[in-house]
């Protein structure tokens, strides 16, 4: 069957000149943005529950956008003064450079990785001595705890939001023909809103193993796979897929 509509589990893109924008044109598809999930902060008294001083960490490790936002959101409902000589432990650049949103960076101490935390670990270990502490989501990958704790640092998780399923009840009588996903958590948002959902002839086009693996828990069938050696990005793959197999 051919692929007329495809509906991406993420925000639309911010640029005009995305790869999905070309994909649309080039094929003259319908391309749709839904996020599958959404991100909502912690409140101040669900944080203080936790016990955690902020006053005891000079350090930080940020290894996400939301990670920044929700630290500086949260320490400023708390009216705790992030100090100046804060230092700032960044996965990425994109990370560091969107920390610039609250802190004049040429004045603070910030180092970065080129892809992962792991990236730092000659630097974790010259301030091995000191504490460390890592917001994050209620959900965390267990590389980056097991990733810290081989440095052998004094670090502390401070779980500062938490990833929600967003309500999509809207588009329950909409078909699409490609159903795009990018996390677990998407095909568990789809299930929860619908949870009589039944695949026939909509191909699922998942991003990543852990995505694959819950598509497959979930008995669905993926007919679009990403990352591969041909198809390193979604819509490369979905290309290729309208290309052989969708016309």
């Amino acid at each position: 069957m051919k692929v007329k509509t495809i509906l991406v589990s993420q925000p639309e893109p911010a640029s005009e000149k995305s790869p999905y924008s070309r994909l649309q044109e080039k094929h003259k598809l319908k391309i749709d943005f839904r996020p599958f999930i959404h991100v909502e902060g912690l409140s101040a008294k669900e944080v203080r529950l936790q016990k955690i001083n902020f006053s005891d960490f000079h350090n930080i490790i940020l290894t996400s956008r939301n990670a920044v936002d929700h630290f500086f959101r949260i320490t400023e409902e708390m009216r705790y003064k992030v100090p100046d000589s804060t230092k700032y432990f960044c996965q990425s650049e994109a990370v560091a450079y969107y920390l610039q949103k609250y802190v004049v960076y040429r004045k603070r101490k910030i180092y970065v990785g080129e892809k992962s935390i792991a990236d730092l670990e000659a630097i974790f270990i010259k301030f091995e001595k000191e504490k460390f502490l890592l917001p994050t989501s209620d959900v965390l990958k267990p590389s980056i705890p097991d990733c810290l704790n081989k440095m052998g640092i004094d670090w502390t998780r401070a779980p500062l939001y938490k990833t929600v399923v967003s309500d999509l009840s809207d588009l329950r009588d909409v078909y699409y023909d490609v159903l795009v996903f990018f996390s677990p958590s998407g095909i568990e948002s789809l299930f929860k809103n619908f949870p009589d959902f039944k695949q026939n002839n909509t191909r699922i086009a998942a991003y990543g193993n852990a995505t694959e693996l819950a598509a497959d828990k979930a008995k669905l069938r993926i007919d679009i796979k990403a990352p591969t050696p041909d198809t390193p990005s979604m819509t490369m793959a979905i290309e290729k897929y309208i290309s052989s197999k969708g016309k």
